[in-house]
């Protein structure tokens, strides 16, 4: 029996933190090294949303199938894949996560379940239909679940993966991250419906709306309808809603926002500063033991980053590999 208000031991606890923490770390490298123009590509950040990819990922294991977006590096690390691999992968260097060929918005490990982040907006939730199909047919009680933004909610292929998943009775969760932007465009202006529960009735799904930044309501809320597609209830969605600190890619000016609103947030919204106060008040953690977390944090980033720039670079015999899949 635990002595705090958690459902999670102080271990759990510290595992959580220190995976949000290294998100967060993990982007704000990025948003440094990117800027610099040591880094190839396009780069959309996830930090700010850290507390809803670990809350619900602390349920999963390598069984189990996400299918992410473009904004899919703190799923990513969430579910499980080496950072360093992670790293290499953005720098578009070999041993990277995908042998240097996909960079930032197309990270893949299968056998930590993750099936890749996503350029195509909505396109994660058709293959989660997929691999939620499969684990029924597994009977292993393993879950897919499907993450998309506020805009990529509007995509068809989400609305008729939602209608599929209720008619096969899935074991899926349909994860709406809601930061208020489809890029640039207000969800107010382009989402007809007040809240995206709404939604999931229409096709006969239950629905739950939490608050995004609150790792242990994200936690408690993804535990219950995780739990009961396992148990063969069938898919449900999950909304979250939460803001990003950074703009919809690198370079994003973000003149859309109104005056103060980023600094605003930062202040009253950050995910970790809650989460670290919450386990500082009820006495678990100490602010040194928050304070170690961090330290060795940012020198598992630092080592990524050096390790990402020694490796070497794909070759012109590497063009042709893993192009066909051999059975």
């Amino acid at each position: 029996m635990s002595n705090h208000p958690f459902p999670l031991n102080k271990s759990e606890l510290e595992r959580a933190y220190r995976t949000m923490r290294t998100i967060r770390e993990f982007e704000d490298r990025l948003h440094v090294d990117f800027s610099r123009g040591d880094i190839p590509g396009f780069v959309h950040l996830y930090a700010g949303e850290e507390a809803a990819a670990v809350g619900i990922m602390a349920h999963l294991g390598d069984g189990d199938r996400i299918a992410s977006t473009h904004r899919g590096h703190g799923h990513c690390i969430a579910k499980g894949v080496d950072v360093v691999s992670m790293m290499k992968e953005i720098y578009g260097k070999k041993g990277g996560a995908c042998n240097g060929k996909g960079g930032s918005m197309h990270i893949a490990d299968l056998s930590k379940g993750m099936m890749g982040a996503n350029g195509i907006l909505g396109a994660g939730a058709p293959l989660v239909c997929g691999a939620a199909l499969a684990a029924k047919f597994r009977k292993k009680n393993e879950v897919a679940i499907s993450f998309v933004g506020d805009g990529a909610s509007n995509q068809g292929t989400f609305l008729e993966s939602l209608n599929l998943a209720a008619i096969w009775n899935l074991p899926a969760l349909f994860v709406v991250e809601n930061n208020g932007y489809a890029e640039s465009t207000s969800r107010d202006y382009a989402v007809a419906v007040d809240s995206f529960v709404d939604r999931a009735a229409g096709f006969g799904l239950p629905g739950i709306t939490v608050d995004g930044t609150d790792f242990f309501a994200v936690y408690e809320a993804a535990g219950e309808v995780i739990r009961r597609a396992r148990e063969g209830g069938g898919p449900s969605l999950l909304e979250c809603k939460m803001v990003r600190f950074h703009g919809h890619f690198e370079g994003d000016a973000q003149t859309y926002r109104a005056p103060g609103e980023l600094e605003s947030i930062r202040d009253t919204q950050d995910c970790l500063k809650k989460f670290a106060a919450q386990v500082m008040e009820a006495g678990v953690l100490t602010a040194a033991e928050i304070q170690a977390i961090d330290k060795e944090v940012l020198a598992l980033i630092e080592d990524a980053v050096v390790q990402a720039k020694a490796a070497p670079m794909p070759t012109a015999a590497d063009l042709l590999s893993d192009v066909y899949v051999t059975y």
